[in-house]
């Protein structure tokens, strides 16, 4: 068996990971967590958010997983989230068009509907199911459609990804953080992408986990103030330049402007720091920068951090420089003013473009709307004119007002500062996806006597300590059910185990990632060594006696770094 097999196989004996819905055949690109999976899911995203939260002071908020179409519009998502669709003119089948041009063109997925159906010819790609002709490639929107409330009222969507949410509350968070910027927001929970053909187990799932972290900043000063703490933290990259991989500091890769900026910068450190403290092996960790075409038009720079699996190079963390699209295309949507207050230094005398609405005529025009017409008016720009016409939306709804209806004027007057749109920098974490990468850096397994470890950092194991008594019976039992009781924490969850010899339950902790064991044996309870036990570490296999009283402490202890096994 492969490693993706053979792991998936560990995952779904032991309670990491379970086929959903396997009682009705299961359903493609879709698990269940089992309750070691549970527990080790939960550890990454609470050092995500150790990161985030503890470190950065971002801030946490938890938004709906269905919207309304307006916002998914307004995104671009309805418009243009989609994946390339051909069927099988024989069987039927669908697939997804770039996946069966690989090792045949460079980055099928950039390619057009017309450029994938003429290198299907080209290359004679046919039906992997049934070898018949492959129909025209066409658009397959990855949403899943629902309607919100009865009948057909309102269609809204299973949001595919988390971000929008933090950015329709933008108003919300933006006076939360008094009016200030950067404002960092973090925010975890499920996306759902239809995807065509999902593959390669978790690595592209159709109901997922996301960690997304937007921070709003000044689009006129991308520094960053703690810049200098990892300036010189290593890097390895693959620039879209070259698409040759090579080592560098954070600070050269700024200064030789292979990074957009400074802020962009930390965040692709911290996203490196983060993932190997997670357990992912810095040997196979790099960060790919976007290639031109497949760049979003409105990204300023995106890298992509890449772990080397089974698969490949496989993208688990997305961090970009968004620019100012999300929440320029929300404000122009939605009408409302999506801008931060940049204040200068000292006011300065500036000729200003103002828009007055003409009372008279906007009043009987629009009766009991003309106010929040108005007021519309009043604060749109300049730029919302055009051919003489001016367009300001109104509760959702875009009007275009004639001339009749307001004056343009020019005015000097003394500014205090300017409304600019922030822009977002977003290191989008892919939570399924390091998971599974998480596991399968920590997986060995030696074909010679057939032994699997998971050498998972402890920080990340489900279960931090194994607790067995040497036999059922002459008390050892009970004193190694007290001691589990005494470990157990919601910071170390303990695990008592008395079933089969000692070597097999070894064996069961190494292969769940396990980082310690306890034995209480007979010396514990009698002779020289009374009231000591056996504590074993997985990786080394040694083994030492501790005082049995100090146990939570000393497991405390190699959690927290403060102590060492080989220093016991």
């Amino acid at each position: 068996m492969s490693i993706p097999d053979d792991l998936m196989s560990l995952c779904k004996r032991r309670g990491f990971v379970w086929p959903a819905f396997e009682l009705y055949g299961g359903v493609a690109g879709m698990f269940d967590y089992g309750p070691l999976g549970f527990g080790l899911r939960n550890n990454i995203v609470e050092v995500w958010r150790d990161v985030y939260k503890g470190r950065e002071g971002f801030i946490e908020i938890d938004s709906e997983t269905v919207a309304p179409a307006e916002v998914f519009k307004a995104s671009g998502h309805v418009d243009k989230f989609a994946d390339k669709i051909t069927y099988c003119e024989r069987c039927g089948s669908p697939w997804r068009a770039d996946h069966l041009l690989k090792g045949f063109c460079e980055n099928p997925d950039t390619m057009s509907e017309g450029e994938l159906d003429r290198a299907f010819a080209d290359h004679g790609v046919k039906c992997p199911n049934c070898g018949g002709s492959l129909g025209p490639c066409e658009d397959f929107n990855l949403m899943f459609r629902t309607n919100i409330g009865p009948g057909s009222a309102r269609t809204g969507y299973l949001r595919p990804e988390t971000a929008q949410g933090i950015f329709i509350n933008f108003p919300n968070l933006y006076r939360y953080n008094r009016e200030k910027l950067p404002l960092g927001v973090i925010q975890t929970g499920r996306g759902y992408r239809n995807e065509i053909a999902p593959r390669q187990g978790m690595i592209r799932m159709r109901e997922f986990n996301m960690m997304e972290v937007e921070l709003f900043v000044d689009p006129g000063d991308k520094t960053w103030d703690r810049f200098n703490q990892i300036r010189e933290e290593k890097l390895t990259l693959v620039p879209n330049t070259t698409q040759e991989p090579v080592e560098m500091t954070a600070g050269e890769a700024v200064e030789k402007r292979i990074i957009a900026n400074e802020v962009l910068a930390h965040f692709v450190c911290t996203t490196k720091q983060m993932l190997v403290r997670l357990g992912v092996d810095p040997a196979r960790l790099r960060f790919r920068q976007h290639l031109k075409d497949e760049m979003a038009h409105y990204a300023n720079d995106c890298w992509d951090a890449e772990a080397l699996l089974s698969y490949g190079w496989t993208e688990i963390t997305g961090v970009a420089d968004r620019g100012c699209w999300d929440l320029d295309r929300h404000g122009r949507f939605s009408g409302a003013d999506l801008s931060h207050f940049k204040r200068y230094d000292e006011p300065r005398e500036e000729e200003v473009v103002k828009i007055r609405p003409i009372t008279a005529k906007t009043g009987p025009a629009f009766k009991a709307q003309a106010k929040a017409v108005n007021l519309a008016i009043a604060a749109a720009d300049h730029g919302s004119i055009d051919g003489g016409k001016l367009r300001v939306r109104v509760n959702g709804e875009e009007i275009v007002l004639g001339p009749e209806m307001f004056a343009v004027e020019r005015v000097c007057e003394k500014v205090a500062g300017e409304r600019v749109v922030p822009n977002v920098i977003e290191p989008s974490h892919g939570l399924d996806r390091i998971f599974y990468t998480v596991l399968e850096h920590a997986y060995s397994h030696s074909d010679e006597d057939g032994y699997t470890v998971l050498r998972l950092k402890p920080e990340v194991a489900p279960i931090k300590v194994g607790v067995f008594p040497l036999m059922e019976k002459d008390g050892l039992d009970d004193f190694a059910r007290d001691l589990c009781s005494r470990i157990h924490t919601h910071r170390a969850e303990a695990y008592y185990d008395g079933a089969g010899t000692i070597g097999k339950r070894y064996a069961r902790m190494d292969e769940v990632g396990t980082p310690w064991c306890i034995t209480v044996d007979y010396e514990t309870l009698e002779g020289d060594a009374k009231g000591t036990v056996t504590i074993r570490d997985r990786d080394s296999r040694g083994q030492k006696r501790i005082d049995a009283s100090e146990a939570p402490e000393v497991i405390s202890g190699l959690l927290e770094g403060s102590l060492t096994f080989a220093g016991l």
